[in-house]
């Protein structure tokens, strides 16, 4: 490494966000020379005004500047060059890097006596910091899609929906006013701690609640093998699913909130303990994304087979089976946006329906296909298939091809 004497900048990465901090120009240069968009990153300085854990790390940051910017793909492969290596933090990893010379390039540098990782106190005060901007973040996000959503919910869904989050209003007033306290004092001592704890509970028996219901719904969906009891099934959960995963998205948002408090509590009450908190507040969160991930994996598969089925007798059923194509995808669409929003991976392909003539027309190749025996089978098919593709023909404005 070499030793530079022009502006460096500090690169600290907790596995979840990257944090660059160094003076504003720096910071500048080295996000566009590595191609790091200032898009969807955090002025860190925005969060050094309140707080312990702002506290511990602000009077050194403040003398600069710095941006949190959550780690993808992309982001990651720009800054592996500087080779970041693990600090006495758990999970933390920590870089210098700088232009030496006129050497138009960042390279790794060697860590001046300033350097953050020489003092491993102010390290577990960043890593707690960029924790918690990772979850303000998130609840941005998930208030942004909140929002969304409710444009999109008929007085009806809107009423049931509210219904249900009625139960967390309590807690997100505690809330609030433990983040007003907080801005207030610059702290969270135990008493606006203990009326936050309470509501945790009630945070975690609604998002049990909620996962059960998408668990009920995708077991009803693989009970159902008939197409009539299919058509019934995702038309109702084309409406419930909904409902379901803005109440999971709001519990999120809460054990976020709840999460940045518990980070300035435990800073507060128990400094030493401050990184192993943090990671166990990770672990959990880890442990909630497994749990909504394996739910509306379950349910995107049993839609998924919903459809299959739905085309496979489209023949019989040219009414019911599209309108569980559209259904499935209308569910699915909702499933993955909300996966989105959570960063759990998604991919959306929406089915399509298969049309009758398309059927009629496989069947009877596949009965040419085996000869007489063959040709018996879809004159036995026939009655069926002729009385439903008659009942779609009824349908005003409805064609069958």
């Amino acid at each position: 490494m070499l030793r530079v004497s022009g502006e460096e900048v500090e690169l600290v990465s907790d596995g979840d966000g990257l944090a660059i901090i160094g003076g504003p120009s720096a910071v500048e240069r080295f996000m566009a020379a590595v191609g790091l968009s200032e898009e969807g990153s955090a002025p860190i300085g925005s969060v050094l005004r309140t707080g312990s854990v702002a506290a511990l790390t602000g009077s050194e940051v403040a003398a600069n500047a710095g941006r949190w910017v959550k780690l993808t793909e992309d982001s990651a492969r720009a800054v592996k060059q500087f080779g970041l290596t693990p600090t006495k933090s758990p999970g933390v990893s920590h870089a210098m890097v700088g232009e030496p010379g006129n050497i138009k390039q960042w390279i790794q540098v060697v860590r001046t006596p300033a350097s953050m990782l020489t003092n491993p106190a102010m390290l577990a005060g960043a890593a707690g910091l960029m924790a918690q901007i990772a979850m303000q973040q998130q609840m941005d996000a998930i208030m942004d899609y909140l929002a969304v959503i409710d444009r999109k919910l008929d007085d009806v869904l809107r009423a049931q929906t509210n219904e249900v989050l009625a139960r967390l209003d309590g807690v997100e007033l505690s809330v609030k006013e433990a983040m007003a306290v907080r801005a207030s004092v610059g702290r969270v001592s135990e008493v606006t701690w203990s009326k936050v704890q309470a509501g945790a509970q009630t945070i975690h028996e609604v998002e049990g609640f909620a996962l059960r219901q998408l668990g009920d719904l995708a077991e009803r969906l693989e009970r159902s093998r008939k197409v009539g009891d299919l058509a019934d099934v995702t038309k109702e959960a084309e409406a419930e699913v909904q409902k379901w995963l803005v109440t999971l998205a709001r519990c999120f948002e809460l054990h976020d909130a709840v999460g940045v408090l518990e980070l300035e509590r435990v800073l507060d009450a128990s400094p030493d303990e401050l990184d192993r908190h943090r990671v166990g507040l990770r672990s959990a969160r880890d442990e909630r994304l497994a749990l909504i991930t394996d739910h509306t994996d379950r349910l995107l598969d049993r839609m998924h087979d919903a459809v299959g089925i739905a085309n496979s007798q489209v023949l019989l059923n040219p009414r019911q089976s599209p309108a569980i194509v559209r259904s499935s995808n209308h569910v699915s669409s909702d499933v993955h946006e909300f996966r989105q929003v959570l960063g759990i991976e998604s991919g959306h392909d929406s089915s399509t329906s298969r049309r009758w003539r398309e059927a009629a027309a496989d069947t009877l190749d596949q009965a040419k296909t085996v000869g007489g025996h063959g040709v018996t089978g879809i004159k036995r098919l026939g009655t069926g298939a002729q009385r439903g593709a008659s009942a779609a023909a009824r349908q005003p404005g409805r064609s069958i091809s």
